[in-house]
């Protein structure tokens, strides 16, 4: 893999996620109490032998600069690197980014240096585990100028993709973006018992979506940027490349979730609290890194917890009850709070140490005695007061406001640094 270099998208502004992206990028958002999504792609890379990372990024990314300084730092022997790439001006063009190729158009002499065959695209928002050693093996014994990951799914699914359509062979010939007429959805059909041959279970699957992950031969993905002015992969470059290169499919069976809106952040980081987590955070060959902290031990006094998370750090008093929820580093849960369905980011220091910086009868950061919360988030260094109720009434719609919380899709959430006095209720 020493001859493969990866780009990972920083992501756009991410609207879809405010008001959680409102103060950060996409890839910077906490994921699991004490992770944060860009290190599921650069772990994904580090497991499969990968050492040469570029981070593209543009909008509100100096927390993710300073995450990627502080966490991934290698040793002078092995010549590996994460390097952000940020949009700025050159003598070539003054402009922003104006889209996923175009970002990679704009950084192109990063990956005509010596030494370099292979280019890796990926997302920085999207949760799974792939070794890409298998990705570069298929790419290689297919002769193929450009290789795609992509996923079976079933044809109610079909209209959220791109999918693919192949050959025997596995060649990709076609791609719809959201196929949702019958007409459309026939002619990106992929037999079940094609799938199941190649030793994954169709169960009912008959349709290949797009992945978003990309594997160019560098000479490849260098041709097509330099003589087209497409600006992004997805929607310009890869159906183009099905027409004039040699694409082939990688199939892949297990478990991706893009995160793109709050309700996908919500169900996903919920879901690695179950007793069987659709993706496993403790595959001792595929570990996910994040910035070690240093943290002591959680202190619990006499609380109930069930089916939930509990990060580093955090202190959960006397007969406060945390069900199905997860609760983040430094988090700070009075006595006889309710938490439930929940994800608590925590914050990024503790109550004691900034308490000097608190107005006269304000909260102290975390979550006070009495306080119910569900079917929430709460946002990093939010101070939440006693006897607080933070809880969707049933005639309120799926999207709309309420003092200084969001709710959308139905979840409520609770923006960064938010302050609610003792009493307040939603």
């Amino acid at each position: 893999m020493n001859n493969m270099v990866c780009i990972v998208l920083g992501g756009g502004k991410g609207t879809r996620l405010l008001p959680l992206t409102a103060e950060r990028s996409k890839p910077a958002v906490p994921l699991a109490g004490k992770y944060r999504l860009i290190d599921i792609p650069i772990s994904n890379c580090i497991n499969s032998g990968i050492r040469k990372i570029y981070l593209l990024t543009q909008f509100n990314s100096v927390s993710l600069h300073r995450h990627i300084r502080q966490t991934y730092s290698f040793d002078p022997f092995n010549g590996g690197f994460v390097e952000i790439l940020a949009a700025q001006q050159t003598n070539e063009g003054t402009d922003w980014y104006q889209g996923t190729a175009d970002a990679v158009r704009k950084q192109l002499r990063y990956l005509q240096q010596p030494g370099v065959d292979y280019v890796l695209i990926l997302s920085g928002d999207q949760l799974y585990h792939m070794d890409f050693r298998q990705m570069l093996e298929t790419h290689r014994k297919n002769g193929a100028d450009v290789t795609i990951a992509g996923l079976p799914v079933p044809e109610e699914q079909t209209a959220g993709f791109g999918i693919m359509r192949v050959n025997d062979t596995g060649r990709v010939e076609g791609f719809l973006e959201k196929p949702k007429s019958e007409k459309e959805l026939k002619m990106v059909y992929t037999d079940p018992h094609w799938i199941d041959e190649r030793g994954i279970e169709s169960q009912g699957r008959s349709y290949i979506a797009s992945m978003g992950i990309y594997l160019f031969n560098r000479s490849t993905l260098v041709d097509l940027l330099e003589k087209t002015s497409y600006e992004d992969f997805g929607k310009e470059v890869f159906p183009m490349a099905i027409r004039a290169r040699k694409v082939q499919l990688h199939l892949f069976d297990g478990y991706w979730e893009d995160i793109g809106t709050i309700k996908a952040f919500y169900d996903a980081n919920l879901a690695l609290s179950s007793p069987n987590p659709p993706f496993a955070l403790n595959l001792p060959d595929s570990p996910i890194y994040t910035r070690p902290r240093f943290l002591p031990p959680t202190r619990i006094e006499g609380a109930t917890i069930l089916r939930s998370m509990i990060a580093d750090g955090c202190t959960i008093d006397a007969a406060a009850v945390i069900k199905n929820s997860s609760i983040g580093l430094r988090s700070n849960i009075g006595a006889n709070a309710q938490i439930k369905d929940s994800i608590l980011m925590g914050s990024d220091y503790f109550a004691h140490d900034v308490r000097a910086n608190y107005q006269a009868g304000q909260p102290e950061l975390g979550i006070g005695e009495g306080t119910i919360i569900e079917r929430a988030i709460v946002d990093k260094n939010c101070a939440i007061g006693k006897n607080c109720v933070i809880k969707l009434p049933l005639d309120f719609p799926e999207n709309g406001e309420r003092g200084p919380l969001v709710v959308r899709d139905g979840i409520i959430v609770v923006p960064r640094g938010t302050v609610l006095p003792d009493g307040w209720k939603f």
